[in-house]
This record gives structure tokens, C-alpha cells and sequence, in this order.
């Protein structure tokens, strides 16, 4: 079977939708087909990068170059290891794991940014190292190079924790390496780039049986549980955007699911995911913010009220705004509900995904876009029609191969086995791959409103193998010990980056 640009389903798949019903080998075998194109899509965006790109970071697909946005150590190549590892992919294991004996984590000539150092390099690595020490064994044809890899992320931690060298523990985010100092932050930082870095570090010391990296990250974290002043955190577990490097207090009362503070809230969970006996006070945490956001940031639009949106928020006053970054709640709360046993996270991160889906299914691409609002005192007048269907309006159109909705879709099929999520998975997968896939790769598009999606951005961001072509992958791949667990009992948590850890006493 031909799959070009797989803009259409297979002969099997429409079977299967005329028939809801079908028979178990019908739906493997269509499963089965979307798990192998979904490896050819990850095939080709690895095979422009091998050409054209590596060891550098990111591919630039249209021009047939590459881009060093992340210190030039090769963040797409480290960035796809687990997901190589998971499709089985021997070629790009191997390829991978030789360049990552030869990376010098001391050295670079530009900034570095502690968090997307951690979730990317220092969490694909250890991803790597679990697998390959653990289920995926057998695909480690040079062990030496396995031990390199926790050898590796020892050395990159050790050139980032100069970070954590404040007068509260509240690492700065943006440093030099050169001479050991940071960029100028203006005394603060920021909720997720402070509050997502204590799975990856944590793990790192678990895994040298040490506890100097955990301490590091738990120093700023505890600012994060234990909110100072109490003014700025508006409601119970909800708290502002920005954390005072001098002495960790919140600087504001402004937040939200949304990027800049989402990926705290996500830890919050995943930690008591990864080790239950440790990190019961972050779960009591997760549970404080998941009914706070139920009470007080739930939003239905105008236009649309069987729609189900989660604002931002200035204080005790609602912004109703969102976007593709805030898209991963709905997997979050999914996960919360079948890890803790409680059904209300579940019917409610499944409100959420249905939402979230209702952004790609009123696009002319079928994605979604980056950024939306549903504020009824602000609608375009050239978008007053498309609000009135749809109940939102597109405040930033571009799309940024992001994998947040995706990411949902997955937790919904994994967690209720029901088959309409993972039809919205493959839907994304070919509209992503009609629209995104340009040149040698895939690429970001200027307009996701706009049939073909406008003007290309002519970059890959190494997060589409990590994240994006996971998640498609996972869905069809059938049972492993890293998929996620509908009872709630996991052998693996993902970080972020959708990296997998072996979780505290894991199988």
C-alpha cells in the first residue's frame, strides 16, 4: 500500500468505520497500518536530518539546512532516541547513542536554558538508559555506550548546576558556560522553567544512588509547594507565574494551564507518579489545583456552551484565553483520575479533550491553532462568523508541530479504550502529515486557518520525534509495559518531553 502524503485512509480503516463494531483482527490489522505509517513519517523526518543536519540540532526542511538553537550538541538525534527505541528502529539507536559518546556537555558557545536542557537532553538519555538497561535490552548492540549514557547526563548535570548557586536555590534559567554566569532575569523566574526540572534531576540521582541532584531541584520546587505570599496563589494549589530568585516568593497572581506555567502542574502529578512513598505532598498539591481549576477557571463560550474550555486567570478574574500548549490538561487530569481512582478527573480531562479536538475540527487544516480566545468583548470582526460556529477565535494561527492535543487524544484512548480517540489521533496524524510535511522533513506553518497552511517556517523542532511521532505511534502499537495504564498502575511516567522513566519499584 502506497502511502505518499497519506492523505487518505486505508481501504481497512474505512472498513472499520463502516463497521463500528468489527472484529479484533480487523481493527489490529488497520492498527497495525497506522503504527507502520506513522514509522515511515518518522523515518523520513529522521532520514532529512540525517542528511542534512546532523549532529546539529534541528532540521531546516524547506532549505535543505540545519539550525543550533540548542547549543549545537544535537538535540534532534538525542530527542528521538526513546522514540527510536519504542519503534524499534536499530539504525537511528545506534547512530544516536555513538553521537552521544562524542557530545562535550561542558562546552558551547550560546546560551544555555536549564530547563529545555533538562527535559530534552538530560531526559532523553536517561529515557534511553531505562529502556536499554531494562525492556529494550536487546536492542544495545555495544553496552559501554549504554553506560555512557548515564556517564553523559552526570556530566551535563554537573555543567548546569552552577545554576542553582542563589541566595534562595532558585536556579536562574538562562546561562553561560563560558564564564559561569547567566543572562540577566531581572531577579525571577518563572513557574515551569523553576517548577520542571525535579522528575529528570530526581531520577539522575536515583539512578547514581546520590542525592545531590534531587536536593538541587527540590530547593526551588519547595517555593512551589509551599506558596509565599499567600496572596498570590488566588486559589488553593493555583499560584502566580514568576518566582523571585533572591528569596523564592511568587512575584504575581497571574497564571494558569498555559505555557510558562503548564508543564509544573504536570509534574506535580508525574512525581507522585514516578515515586508514591516520596511525593505524596506534590499529589495533595496536583489535587488542590485540579479542583480549583473545576471550581473557578471552568468556561463555557458564548457561542458554544457545551464546550468546555479551561481560562487563564489575573487573580480572581478569569482570562479567557488558551491555546495548544494548555492541551495537555486534558491528558493530565485523565491520568489523575486513573491514578488516584477518581472518576470526576476523568469525566472532566475528557470534557477537556473533546474541546481541545473542537480547535483542530474548525480549522482549515483540521489543526489547531497556537493560540485562541472565546472573550465575547473582543471577537475580530473578520472572525465573527467562525466565533459564532465554533465558539472561539484565533488569536495566533501559527502551528509549531506541537504535540499537546495529541498527547490528550492518547491518554483518553489509553485510559477509556474507547476507539473515537484514537481516530482523532489519526486524523491529526494525516493532517499533520498532509500539511506539515514539507522538503526533507516536516515543518512549522504560518496559518492553520488557510488551506495547505500558509508560508512555510522552514524549521523542525526536535520535539516532533520525541513527543509528536510518539504519541501518534503509541496509540497504535498495541501493549507495552511503557504505555500508560488504564487501571493506573504504571511501569513508566513520561516526562514532558514525553520521555519514559521507569518509575520508583516499576516492574
Amino acid at each position: 500500500m502506497l502511502w505518499p502524503k497519506f492523505g487518505a485512509i486505508s481501504l481497512c480503516a474505512s472498513v472499520a468505520l463502516a463497521l463500528p463494531r468489527s472484529p479484533a483482527s480487523i481493527r489490529k490489522r488497520e492498527d497495525q497500518e497506522r503504527a507502520d505509517a506513522v514509522k515511515a513519517a518518522f523515518q523520513h523526518a529522521w532520514d532529512g536530518y540525517k542528511q542534512y543536519a546532523f549532529p546539529n540540532d534541528e532540521l531546516k526542511p524547506v532549505s535543505n539546512s540545519f539550525g543550533n538553537s540548542r547549543n549545537g550538541w544535537g538535540a534532534s538525534a538525542v530527542d528521538a532516541l526513546s522514540t527510536a527505541l519504542l519503534m524499534g528502529n536499530q539504525d537511528v539507536v545506534d547512530t544516536v547513542l555513538e553521537h552521544i559518546t562524542t557530545i562535550d556537555y561542558t562546552k558551547t558557545d550560546t546560551e544555555v536554558s536549564l530547563f529545555e536542557t533538562t527535559i530534552r537532553y538530560l531526559g532523553g538519555m536517561l529515557s534511553a538508559y531505562d529502556l536499554l538497561k531494562g525492556p529494550l535490552s536487546n536492542m544495545a548492540t555495544d553496552y559501554t555506550k549504554v553506560d555512557a549514557l548515564l556517564t553523559k547526563s552526570k556530566e551535563l548535570a554537573d555543567a548546569l548546576k552552577f545554576a542553582f548557586d542563589t541566595t534562595s536555590g532558585v536556579p536562574h534559567n538562562n546561562l553561560i558556560f563560558a564564564n559561569r554566569t547567566y543572562v540577566e532575569d531581572n531577579g525571577s523566574n518563572g513557574l515551569a522553567t523553576v517548577g520542571t526540572l525535579v522528575l529528570e534531576w530526581t531520577h539522575l540521582s536515583d539512578l547514581l544512588g546520590v542525592s545531590t541532584y534531587q536536593d538541587l531541584a527540590e530547593k526551588g520546587e519547595s517555593y512551589l509547594l509551599n506558596p509565599m505570599p499567600t496572596s498570590n496563589e488566588p486559589w488553593p494549589g493555583l499560584i502566580g507565574s514568576d518566582i523571585s530568585i533572591e528569596d523564592g516568593t511568587l512575584q504575581n497572581a497571574n497564571g494558569g494551564w498555559s505555557g510558562g506555567q503548564d508543564s509544573f502542574y504536570e509534574y506535580l502529578l508525574k512525581m507522585y507518579v514516578y515515586d508514591q512513598s516520596r511525593f505524596g505532598q506534590y499529589k495533595d498539591r496536583w489535587v488542590l489545583a485540579a479542583d480549583s481549576t473545576i471550581a473557578h477557571l471552568t468556561s463555557h463560550p458564548q457561542t458554544r456552551p457545551e464546550v468546555t474550555f479551561v481560562a487563564e486567570f489575573r487573580g480572581q478574574t478569569q482570562s479567557l484565553n488558551s491555546g495548544h500548549l494548555t492541551c495537555f490538561h486534558g491528558g493530565n487530569f485523565l491520568l489523575g483520575g486513573a491514578v488516584l481512582g477518581e472518576q470526576k478527573y476523568i469525566d472532566y480531562g475528557l470534557a477537556l479533550v473533546d474541546s481541545c479536538h473542537a480547535t483542530y475540527n474548525a480549522t482549515a487544516t483540521k489543526i489547531g491553532p497556537e493560540r485562541w480566545s472565546w472573550d465575547p468583548e473582543n471577537v475580530p470582526a473578520d472572525q465573527q462568523a467562525f466565533w459564532e460556529e465554533n465558539g472561539f477565535y484565533i488569536t495566533v494561527e501559527y502551528y509549531d508541530l506541537r504535540p499537546e492535543v495529541v498527547e490528550s487524544f492518547y491518554h483518553a484512548y489509553r485510559i477509556t479504550g474507547e476507539q473515537i480517540y484514537a481516530d482523532w489521533v489519526w486524523d491529526a496524524f494525516i493532517a499533520v502529515n498532509s500539511t506539515a510535511r514539507r522538503g526533507s522533513g516536516f515543518d512549522a506553518i504560518e496559518n492553520v486557518n488557510v488551506e495547505g497552511g500558509g508560508t512555510s517556517f522552514d524549521n523542525q523542532e526536535s520535539f516532533l520525534y520525541a513527543e509528536v511521532m510518539k504519541y501518534f505511534y503509541l496509540t497504535f502499537a498495541g501493549e507495552a509495559e511503557w504505555q500508560v495504564s488504564k487501571d493506573g498502575k504504571n511501569a513508566f511516567v513520561f516526562n514532558t518531553e514525553a520521555h519514559p522513566f521507569k518509575v520508583v519499584g516499576g516492574s
